[in-house]
């Protein structure tokens, strides 16, 4: 569970380039959006508490040491469990998206015999709907409004005070699967998928894709290490980047700022596709800035919202929009989430709203003046080739020059 003591730091990131979840240290996901970033959260006790959902496995014995990882150059996270008497490995994944976004949890046995306890709490809506439970298609189903999600597993598993349990035992070498899936509730659960098969093909695609860097030296790891996060912080139908995977952390703690950050801003995403062509990650780079990312994209897709009155460009793109009389118009969602789901005292949390009708700009230099950057605005984006002499002589001019970002916000929506 989210306890005051995990610092946001301390999580792991996962992401299927769709959306993702964060784990704290002692492998406790904490927070998932299904099926999109900007998804209501199945699991939100980052904000709140148990109540609020979360999906946690713990030794019955006491805990003596704790490690954890990544597997190579992915988002493939390995957590190390020491007890008195064994010790077990935990694998988070989720695989490249297909027809439905799963998370894949196995618990491999190390050493000796370890008893483990599951603890599922799944919340739609940040916490605020319980979910329908029931046994089917192979598994354990929760439904709730417009959202499914079925768990499959080989461990009998059960209900108790609106929380799914269940008591098993890992020994040395033994593998214990665990598979959650979203489907939309009007439909039947997809097939099920072979843990093993989604692990292998998991590690096939991130060392495909990491294997595109070419640095070396002191700090290849952290680099690499970069570029990952910003991959699964991709939304791979249109390659838009999302600030961040979360909505209603404060910038300081105690602190109003709990915005929604589950957007694409302009300034910040063309920074990020800076450092991704810089780290040869052309592929990841020219799925942001080529033909599928544009204005006139298809509506469900990212896609820019600008004003024309101020002939000025909106620096955030929503990851859904809606068609009203032929053209996009924002899906302005401004809701307070559940009046518990506090983190450290910050005041009430919302999703989505008004973050999107800032104004990106930015200051060039200590004291210069404030104003757009040059190098992302749309006109310029559809003229140029991102990968062009020119940019690299644009944003070499901004980085010697300093860059300070401010914000304004606008007046309409």
């Amino acid at each position: 569970m989210a306890q005051e003591k995990t610092k946001i730091e301390d999580y792991a990131f996962l992401s299927d380039t769709q959306t993702g979840a964060l784990v704290s240290r002692d492998g406790c996901i904490d927070w998932l959006c299904f099926p999109r970033f900007d998804s209501p959260a199945c699991f939100a006790s980052l904000l709140g508490d148990t109540k609020n959902g979360h999906w946690r496995f713990f030794p019955e014995e006491k805990i003596e040491e704790t490690r954890r990882r990544y597997r190579g150059d992915s988002l493939i996270l390995e957590t190390e469990i020491e007890t008195t008497n064994g010790a077990v490995r935990l694998i988070d994944f989720m695989p490249p998206r297909g027809e439905n976004p799963d998370i894949i949890r196995i618990i491999e046995g190390l050493r000796g015999k370890v008893p483990m306890q599951l603890e599922l709490i799944i919340r739609f809506d940040y916490g605020q709907i319980v979910p329908w439970v029931r046994k089917g298609h192979g598994g354990l189903e929760a439904i709730a409004g417009p959202d499914g999600l079925i768990l499959r597993t080989p461990i009998e598993t059960r209900g108790r005070d609106l929380t799914t349990v269940a008591e098993f035992t890992v020994s040395e070498g033994e593998k214990v699967p665990f598979v959650l899936t979203w489907f939309a509730s009007h439909k039947n659960p997809p097939r099920a998928i072979h843990p093993d098969h989604a692990l292998r093909d998991t590690e096939k695609y991130w060392r495909a894709w990491s294997e595109q860097f070419r640095g070396q030296g002191e700090w290849r790891d952290a680099v690499m290490r970069s570029l990952i996060v910003l991959k699964g912080l991709t939304y791979a139908p249109t390659g838009g980047l999302v600030a961040a995977a979360t909505t209603s952390l404060p910038e300081q703690i105690g602190g109003p700022r709990n915005w929604d950050y589950r957007y694409c801003w302009l300034r910040d995403a063309t920074f990020a596709l800076l450092s991704l062509l810089r780290g040869s990650q052309i592929l990841a780079g020219m799925a942001f800035a080529g033909r599928r990312w544009k204005p006139g994209a298809d509506a469900d897709h990212v896609r820019c919202s600008w004003r024309t009155p101020a002939r000025r460009t909106r620096n955030s793109m929503a990851l859904r929009v809606r068609r009203v009389r032929a053209r996009a118009h924002w899906q302005c969602r401004f809701q307070s989430i559940s009046a518990g789901c506090l983190w450290r005292g910050a005041g009430s949390h919302v999703a989505g709203g008004s973050l999107g009708n800032q104004i990106g700009r930015t200051r060039l230099g200590p004291d210069g003046p404030a104003n757009e950057i040059p190098g992302i605005k749309l006109a310029e984006t559809r003229r140029r080739n991102l990968g062009s002499a020119w940019w690299t002589k644009k944003f070499h001019a901004l980085e010697s020059d300093g860059v300070a970002g401010i914000r304004s916000r606008s007046k309409t929506c």
